[in-house]
């Protein structure tokens, strides 16, 4: 999973046009506030669209024993012609690896999946700007899930870790209060 997540980000990103006429970096406040760091960089592709890639990752927060790692490329449609700036609508997918233990269960695993966001934006300053967003989609995950007093190795082969559960569910895929800044 992690080779294809870092050929999906070089993909991405080498796809995008150099000739961004905007460039943002961002944090979602949400994800911040529960110890899950998130950055993001927002290109505009034309007039009405742009591109928001957005990377979240944590280590034991609230001394919880987790660990993840997600990306989230997403496509967005402005409907007033200014990206960054009031409403839009997107198309977004999501990669994420994790290992998080809450009480006796422990998850470890991978998801991968899309969906459709919405949002909107409110320009403080000419740079700054506070974006409100959400979205639902489907999610596909595949992971090792056991008691934490099993032993292991009984889900170990001679392969590496063999996922017992497997499925999808419809779950939000993106909730945010973002701080942006627009560099150019």
């Amino acid at each position: 999973m992690k080779r294809r997540l870092s050929i999906l980000i070089a993909t991405i990103l080498i796809s995008v046009s150099a000739s961004a006429q905007q460039i943002a970096i961002k944090t979602n406040l949400l994800s911040d506030v529960v110890l899950t760091p998130s950055l993001g960089l927002e290109l505009v592709t034309g007039e009405h669209m742009s591109l928001d890639f957005t990377f979240y990752g944590n280590y034991i927060p609230f001394w919880v024993n987790s660990t993840i790692l997600a990306f989230q490329p997403e496509c967005r449609y402005w409907f007033n012609g200014r990206p960054m700036t009031r409403e839009y609508i997107g198309i977004a997918a999501l990669a994420t690896i994790y290992d998080i233990a809450l009480g006796k269960h422990v998850y470890d695993g991978e998801a991968a999946g899309g969906g459709f966001t919405g949002g909107y934006v409110f320009n403080l300053t000419d740079r700054w700007n506070v974006e409100l967003s959400g979205g639902v989609g489907v999610l596909f995950f595949n992971q090792k899930q056991y008691y934490r007093d099993d032993n292991y190795d009984d889900y170990v082969s001679e392969t590496g870790p063999q996922a017992n559960v497997w499925g999808y569910k419809l779950l939000p895929i993106k909730l945010g209060v973002s701080v942006s800044y627009i560099i150019k």
